[in-house]
């Protein structure tokens, strides 16, 4: 348990804050699996190039990662002042989600449980 005064707890909290712009989609209905296919693919690589395999990608989740990435490196540029042509994605991961069950009918009076997976998609940038 952290010692001191509760603002001194808070002013040491946010001392040791990450800076670097990122963006985060929580609840997207996609499974992590799926959204990890995607995410793979642009890690390391700079936001140009990224944006580029996300626009030629067939999957459903790149359309989101797109989405998420141009959010992101419009938070590098407005809030940070950092310029486009460097930035590069330094991370980006998918976290499980909930998961909404529901139930298929099936022969003779069964059911079958459906999972709808979702997950929650973080994509932070850096400089070089």
């Amino acid at each position: 348990m952290a010692k001191g005064h509760r603002s001194q707890i808070k002013r040491e909290r946010n001392a040791n804050k990450d800076t670097r712009p990122s963006a985060k989609l929580s609840y997207a209905r996609v499974s992590v699996q799926k959204a990890c296919f995607v995410l793979d693919a642009i890690r390391g690589k700079d936001v140009q190039t990224a944006l580029g395999i996300l626009a030629y990608n067939p999957r459903y989740a790149s359309s989101l990662v797109e989405k998420l990435l141009k959010s992101a490196i419009a938070n590098a540029e407005n809030n940070n002042g950092m310029n486009v042509e460097n930035l590069y994605v330094e991370e980006c991961f998918a976290n499980k989600g909930p998961t909404m069950k529901r139930i298929k009918p099936r022969a003779q009076g069964r059911a079958y449980r459906i999972e709808k997976r979702m997950s929650h998609i973080t994509v932070i940038l850096n400089e070089r």
